[in-house]
C-alpha cells in the first residue's frame, strides 16, 4: 500500500565546473557543506532526508505545504549565502518537488513522484523550483510567492504529460543580482528573466530567432527553420518554442537529444520529452556527446 507524500529532490547546479576550477579537495568541502546544509534545513521543516546522492539531497514530507516552506526557504537563504561567497563557490541549487503515492522500503522510497522530483530538478536551471500540480494541493500563492504554471511536459517513464509549474520565490530581487549568483561560467541571466532570442549554430551556420519568431524547427529537411544535414538527424528532429517567458526544447526525433549547459550539470538526455533552455550550452542531436562526430548545435539565450 503506498502512503501519500511530497518528495523533493535538490540538486547543486555547477559542481563539475567546481571540480575543474577548485580542484577535488576544495569542491568537495563546498559540496558538502552545501548538502549537508540543505539536510538540515529539510530537517527543520519537518521533512526526512532519505539519502545524499553526491551533489544532490532525496527527501521526504508528510505534506505539501511544509515541503514548499522549506524549499522557498532553502532559495532565498541560499541566494543570502553565496552572495558572501567567492564566485568559483557558488553552487546554485535547483529543486524538483512532486507530491503522489510512494512505497517505503528499508527507509528508502521508491515510485512515480521520486521519479518526477529528480527528472524535474534535473529538467530545471539553477535557483529555479519545478513541482507537479499534485505537490501544490492545500497550499496557496502569498505576496512574494507565486506559482508560474509550465504547461504540460512529458517526463520520461510516464505515459501521460505532467502538468508542471515554476514557484517564484525572489521577493523582487533584481535580475542583475541573481545572474551574478549563478555560475561564472554560464554566461546567462537567470531562467526567470530570459531575453527575447535565442542564436543557434552548427559548424559556420548561425541564426538568431526573436521570441515571437518561435516557434521554429531543427531537423534535416532545408523546410526546417534551423537545417543540419547529417543522417543521424530527424526530417524534423526538435522544436524551439516560447513558452511563459521562456525559451523550450522539445524533442520530437527518433533518436533523442542530449543537452549540455555550460558551467556544469549532468548532461540531459530528451527522448519525446522537454526542457528549458537557459544561458548557453550545446544539443547534440540523434547521438550523444561521447560521440565525437555527434551533430552538435550550440545555443546561446539572451
Amino acid at each position: 500500500m503506498g502512503v501519500h507524500t511530497t518528495i523533493v529532490f535538490t540538486d547543486l547546479f555547477g559542481s563539475t565546473h567546481a571540480f575543474e576550477t577548485l580542484g577535488n579537495a576544495r569542491a568537495t568541502q563546498a559540496v558538502m557543506q552545501v548538502t549537508t546544509w540543505i539536510a538540515a534545513l529539510i530537517e527543520s521543516h519537518g521533512g526526512r532526508v532519505v539519502k545524499m546522492l553526491g551533489d544532490g539531497v532525496l527527501s521526504v514530507f508528510d505534506d505539501n505545504k511544509s515541503a514548499i516552506n522549506a524549499v522557498v526557504e532553502m532559495q532565498r537563504t541560499h541566494q543570502q549565502r553565496m552572495s558572501q561567497m567567492p564566485s568559483a563557490s557558488r553552487l546554485p541549487i535547483r529543486i524538483g518537488v512532486a507530491g503522489g503515492d510512494v512505497e517505503i522500503v528499508a527507509g528508502d522510497c521508491y515510485g512515480d513522484a521520486v521519479n518526477v522530483a529528480a527528472r524535474l530538478s534535473d529538467l530545471s536551471g539553477p535557483n529555479q523550483i519545478w513541482t507537479n500540480s499534485m505537490a501544490l494541493d492545500g497550499t496557496t500563492e502569498e505576496d512574494d510567492v507565486r506559482y508560474r504554471t509550465l504547461g504540460s511536459i512529458n517526463i520520461r517513464g510516464r505515459a501521460e504529460p505532467c502538468t508542471v509549474y515554476q514557484i517564484d520565490w525572489q521577493e523582487d530581487t533584481p535580475t542583475d543580482f541573481l545572474t551574478m549568483l549563478t555560475d561564472p561560467g554560464l554566461d546567462a541571466t537567470h531562467a526567470d528573466a530570459l531575453g527575447g532570442q535565442i542564436d543557434l549554430t552548427w559548424l559556420d551556420i548561425k541564426k538568431t530567432f526573436r521570441s515571437f519568431e518561435l516557434p521554429i524547427h531543427i531537423g534535416r529537411v532545408q523546410q526546417a527553420e534551423f537545417t543540419v544535414n547529417d543522417p543521424r538527424v530527424s526530417r524534423t528532429h526538435a522544436r524551439v518554442e516560447w513558452r511563459n517567458g521562456g525559451v523550450m526544447l522539445v524533442d520530437l526525433s527518433s533518436y533523442g537529444c542530449w543537452v549540455r549547459f555550460s558551467g556544469g550539470g549532468s548532461d540531459i538526455l530528451l527522448r519525446r520529452e522537454e526542457c528549458v533552455l537557459h544561458g548557453r550550452g550545446e544539443i547534440a542531436l540523434g547521438s550523444s556527446f561521447s560521440d565525437l562526430s555527434a551533430p552538435t548545435v550550440g545555443f546561446l539565450v539572451t
